[in-house]
């Protein structure tokens, strides 16, 4: 059954005249949506708290910043885009007590909905405009008059209006300019977790780390084993985002083919891991890890982040990405700094 796909024609942006949207949150998507949304017309106003740092940088670029509570009680669209873990929180503090009556209330994922921690009222709209990249490339594509791609998804549909609005955030966003794939909340949270976990975070990463301890404790040396197994990886993915993996396997040598081929590293084994992993995913096993160490206070979450953080790869890698004029000053240690602190203070 081929996927269903909406392109700009079928998306109307006056199913949004009058509407007013709440972006809740402003970092990598919400900056993304609340200056789309805005620069496509729509009457935005950025939901923050009073403390955060991003209230002035969204003022800077001409938003309409309130309070949380504030923003949800004018807004007839709220999108919630702060992390999964504090969004129940920020719902069931800030959000439902002052949510109009039927408001539609949308995410860029379905974890919250699906695994039951945020529950609206059957009278709200609730639909998924999920872009298929980080938020500071939805802005940039937007501005160059094109689009990323998203997935879509409604969940509940009181009135029957549902897909409409959907397909006019999507369109106000820039995304029907690239396409917009129709699933559910199911599927968008189920595949995404298990992307990340088994193939773009738990299985590249997993594999460039143990790939680099193979060659260095087998006598070679740090930055030669660095190059081989993490440096070249963007090159091969660059490759597959333009031609897929057949492009990636012509591109290179006959000999990493015939390699590739007969490697035994990923094996059957490696399935039925992938497998265990997805249905501790489909039953809430893994949610409900994460969830309830974030409620403790994340402290396995930092013990595996400072763990991960310091592995011998990482101490390596700085100094040779140093080298390649196009990084610019663009890694790391400010920008890990930054990225632990925000664990510290979740």
């Amino acid at each position: 059954m081929a996927a269903q796909i909406w392109y700009e024609n079928d998306g109307d942006l006056s199913v949004l005249e009058g509407k007013k949207v709440a972006i809740i949150g402003y970092g990598s998507q919400g900056h993304a949506h609340a200056l789309n949304l805005r620069d496509s017309g729509v009457d935005v106003v950025v939901g923050l708290r009073p403390t955060s740092k991003s209230v002035e940088h969204a003022k800077e670029q001409g938003l309409e910043v309130k309070s949380v509570p504030e923003a949800a009680a004018e807004a007839d669209i709220i999108m919630i885009l702060a992390p999964d873990q504090y969004q129940r929180t920020i719902w069931a503090n800030d959000i439902e007590p002052n949510i109009k009556p039927g408001a539609a209330v949308a995410f860029a994922h379905g974890f919250n909905i699906h695994y039951g921690y945020i529950k609206p009222t059957e009278d709200h709209p609730v639909f998924m405009v999920a872009p298929k990249g980080p938020g500071h490339i939805v802005r940039r594509e937007y501005a160059n008059g094109r689009g990323v791609p998203v997935v879509v998804a409604v969940e509940q549909d009181p009135r029957g209006d549902a897909w409409d609005i959907t397909l006019a955030y999507a369109k106000a966003l820039g995304a029907l300019r690239a396409g917009a794939i129709k699933t559910t909340f199911t599927e968008e949270t189920e595949t995404d977790l298990f992307g990340e976990q088994d193939v773009l975070m738990g299985g590249i990463n997993h594999l460039c780390d143990m790939g680099f301890d193979v060659l260095t404790e087998a006598g070679y040396q740090p930055e030669i084993a660095y190059f081989e197994v993490c440096h070249e990886l963007k090159m091969l993915v660059d490759l597959m985002n333009e031609g897929g993996l057949n492009k990636a396997r012509w591109s290179c040598s006959d000999t990493a083919q015939y390699g590739d081929y007969t490697s035994t590293v990923i094996t059957e084994e490696t399935k039925k891991r992938m497998q265990y992993q997805l249905k501790r995913i489909q039953d809430g096993s893994f949610a409900k890890e994460f969830m309830d160490d974030q409620d403790a206070g994340a402290p396995k979450f930092k013990q595996l982040q400072e763990e991960y953080g310091n592995v011998r790869i990482e101490t390596v890698g700085p100094k040779l990405r140093a080298m390649f004029s196009w990084n610019n000053g663009k890694d790391d240690d400010a920008d890990m700094a930054t990225f632990t602190g925000k664990i510290a203070r979740g």
